[in-house]
């Protein structure tokens, strides 16, 4: 039997767990080196397509791969460049099918969130128009939680343990102090449309009344006053008030409470940090001491801290997206099914790119309390799974160890091309 060649890229931002799906896809494609030769993978995600920048994944020793499931960051560059429309930029999809002939690819494996799911679809149909057959497979990935279909998104779990780790530990500093120091501690997380990771500092404690005290979703509309009223109240009844806040809050127009004024490289609005926007207004309504943080990169790069749940599905969406192609399919995503919520069992079915790509999934009205400022037990039940479990990295010196890799590129056949 002929093998053909595969390609592996990461694209947009990077999670505690992508490498976890990258050693998912190596390791399988490992295991089936009588029908997949080499594995190249694209440095800088789609660019290294592009570009004709390819690294060769097979001079990479055993353990080096199987260590990527422990190292956080893209072990092969990932990027936020989004693929112009195939309709009026049809040269930049023909250059990606030009490298995947000169390098005899057939097999397309792009790690990515709901963008790149439209990139994977959109070269899949090129491919299949210009006659050129290639398996184009999406593997799932994002923080934000934000994939259709798929129950939940890998990365997410971990990203959720970590900001209701740091809601919980947050809380403790601020309640031993609040007597004579800070009175409202604001945490801001990811999120830019969908609340998910805000809603998971939910689970800092184990009940409604318990910090954090109150948690802004941009699935409901902020107010001003109201907001304001229940962090003074909180702060009358407790002493001290914890709020996570979603970067994407906003009013009810859409207007985001801390946009930056420009845009993304996918085109998303940037926002310029939602944390000291509500503390200003704390400080100017209610003139009370507060502090603020910013979870930032760091909540996605937290691997210390994985869920072993999301290390698994990470590491199993990669595995089965290269048995997707093995059998012959095209153009669909891995996803995560939920079978059961008590016991938690989970398991992956094949969904179709056409009802992934360009789509959000929102936190459901059912998730959201009555007030909305807090997720209620069904809520709580969704998100309870998904951060189980400690998936700890081997540690040397103090720190934790990660995957390094030699990276080494292959011959460009190529003339060069310019982005």
């Amino acid at each position: 039997m002929t093998s053909s060649n595969a390609f592996y890229a990461q694209s947009g931002g990077v999670t505690a767990v992508i490498n976890a799906s990258a050693c998912g896809v190596i390791e399988t494609c490992r295991k089936h080196s009588d029908r997949i030769g080499t594995l190249y993978a694209g440095h800088n995600g789609i660019i290294g397509a592009l570009t004709e920048d390819l690294i060769d994944t097979s001079l990479e020793s055993d353990e080096a791969i199987a260590a990527l499931r422990h190292t956080p960051g893209g072990a092969f560059g990932s990027c936020r460049y989004k693929l112009k429309d195939i309709e009026t930029h049809r040269s930049q999809y023909e250059r990606l099918i030009e490298v995947f002939k000169a390098h005899d690819i057939r097999y397309f494996f792009y790690n990515g969130g709901g963008d790149s799911a439209d990139t994977c679809l959109k070269i899949s149909r090129l491919s299949e128009q210009m006659g050129y057959p290639l398996q184009a497979i999406h593997v799932a990935k994002t923080v934000d939680n934000d994939l259709p279909i798929t129950d939940n998104s890998p990365g997410f779990g971990s990203v959720a343990k970590y900001i209701a780790t740091s809601t919980r530990e947050a809380a403790l500093d601020i309640a031993s102090m609040c007597s004579t120091s800070t009175k409202v501690f604001i945490l801001e997380s990811m999120g830019r449309h969908a609340g998910w990771i805000a809603a998971a500092g939910a689970l800092a404690s184990e009940t409604n009344d318990g910090p954090p005290h109150m948690i802004l979703l941009p699935e409901v509309p902020f107010d001003r006053q109201r907001v304001m009223s229940h962090i003074d109240a909180a702060v009358k009844k407790h002493g001290y008030c914890v709020v996570v806040v979603s970067e994407g809050a906003r009013y009810e127009d859409g207007t985001f409470l801390a946009d930056a004024g420009n845009t993304d490289a996918f085109g998303h609005r940037q926002l310029g940090g939602v944390a000291p926007t509500l503390a200003g207004m704390v400080k100017q309504d209610l003139g009370y001491k507060y502090h603020w943080a910013v979870a930032d990169y760091l909540q996605r790069a937290a691997r210390h801290l994985a869920s072993a749940v999301d290390v698994e599905q990470a590491y199993a969406v990669g595995q089965r997206a290269v048995e997707c192609a093995l059998e012959g399919k095209n153009a669909v995503m891995p996803a995560i099914q939920r079978d059961s919520e008590e016991p938690y069992r989970w398991s992956i079915i094949d969904a179709p790119l056409e009802q992934v790509a360009n789509q959000e999934k929102f936190m459901p009205a059912e998730y959201i309390r009555e007030d909305g400022f807090g997720i209620n037990d069904a809520g709580r039940r969704y998100l309870r799974p998904l951060i189980q479990g400690e998936d700890f990295p081997p540690f040397e010196n103090g720190l934790p160890k990660v995957a390094s890799l030699r990276l080494e590129r292959i011959a460009k056949k190529l003339p060069e091309y310019h982005l």
